[in-house]
């Protein structure tokens, strides 16, 4: 027999973005009268993936920080850019050690419960029902996390897959630079593709090794091993080490319009709500910016989806993933421009969509060529 339980705040999915908007919930008066429930079929007790972002101030993620680096590295074939990355630091969080600290700092909230369930569908009639698999919930609010069916359905908008495998592997020898992480390192390729090596140095003798894809088909993940092999034995010069964890995922890089779902009393929130950056992949610190506006919205009344987006920003993403679908090998020569063109500082600003409209100017020049102009204008 179903129970009925009644919350103002629903958040569907305990990731980055619902775990995110929880804590900001927790610590903000605004909602200490306000019942919250958190539904997930996953405890989160794993380890499956390892979030990076710069930034420039303390962060509010200081006690559950993997590392901080303040020097990186980009491989081209043509040549290698080492970046200073002060003002800011790139900073690594494991997914576990942010589950753990989100569960640990909201068990103790008498508002908050977290349920152990599937949702199957929502629905807004006199009010929003959430159906799960064994049970039924009201609520004034939905926050909803999952990927929409319209996505995959959808044939319209562009979609990269930023696929990826990472291995974090251990050596007997101290061989790595701790202080200095790869971005990326496009030495090793497949094929006429857009792929590279993304190194984060933990210490001297543990690193993760991740091979990265944007393109649109995926592959299987012998292809992913074979290269993350080589790319240890020819660059890394290492013969002998000890595989310690392992992460594999896929992150939508699109045009689909997210937004479009949203309504009054439904938002679509993280990957769900087209909260990834589109150009680079990037959610962390995306998602704290927007949950901030999402906080803000609610305290004044609004929608809380209202104006979370910035539209000279989505078509800079739309004419940089235009350009990678077209001439999907661009992708190197797009990158090594960005950093061997621009000062770090003046990139970071663009990617967190920060940026004045003099920077975006002279980024744009530092990509001017034929695909960009085509894409620019099939754009428009």
């Amino acid at each position: 027999m179903e129970t009925h339980s009644h919350f103002d705040y629903v958040i569907v999915g305990n990731g980055l973005a619902g775990l995110q908007l929880a804590l900001r919930m927790a610590a903000d008066s605004f909602f200490y009268d306000k019942t919250i429930a958190l539904i997930d079929p996953c405890e989160k007790k794993e380890n499956d993936k390892t979030w990076s972002f710069w930034e420039k101030e303390t962060s509010r993620w200081t006690s559950i920080l993997n590392k901080t680096w303040k020097n990186a590295s980009i491989f081209s074939s043509k040549k290698t850019i080492d970046l200073q990355l002060e003002p800011y630091n790139y900073k690594s969080i494991r997914a576990l050690d942010f589950y753990n600290h989100a569960k640990s700092e909201l068990k103790n909230k008498e508002n908050f419960k977290f349920i152990i369930d599937k949702v199957e569908s929502i629905s807004e009639d006199t009010e929003i029902t959430i159906k799960t698999s064994k049970d039924s919930y009201t609520a004034l609010h939905v926050f909803d996390s999952r990927i929409p069916e319209s996505f995959h359905s959808d044939t319209k908008s562009i979609k990269i897959n930023q696929h990826f495998k990472g291995i974090v592997i251990k050596t007997k020898n101290d061989v790595f630079d701790e202080d200095n992480f790869t971005m990326m390192d496009y030495r090793l390729k497949d094929g006429e593709q857009t792929t590279f090596m993304y190194v984060l140095p933990f210490s001297k003798n543990q690193a993760l090794i991740e091979f990265t894809y944007f393109t649109e088909q995926v592959v299987e993940e012998i292809v992913y091993d074979r290269f993350i092999k080589q790319y240890i034995k020819t660059y890394l010069k290492l013969d002998t080490y000890e595989v310690i964890e392992a992460e594999q995922g896929n992150i939508p890089m699109t045009t689909f319009d997210f937004a479009k779902l949203n309504t009054k009393n439904v938002t679509k929130i993280g990957t769900g709500g087209g909260w990834v950056k589109p150009s680079t992949g990037y959610s962390f610190k995306n998602t704290e910016n927007k949950i901030s506006k999402v906080i803000e919205n609610i305290k004044l009344g609004k929608t809380p989806s209202d104006n979370i987006f910035k539209s000279k920003y989505k078509f800079y993403d739309k004419v940089f993933l235009l350009v990678l679908k077209d001439e999907n090998h661009k992708g190197e020569w797009i990158f090594q421009q960005f950093y061997d063109k621009n000062s770090t500082e003046t990139m970071f600003r663009f990617l967190d969509e920060e940026s004045t409209f003099f920077e975006e100017l002279k980024i744009m020049w530092s990509l001017f060529s034929w695909s960009f102009i085509r894409a620019f204008f099939k754009t428009l």
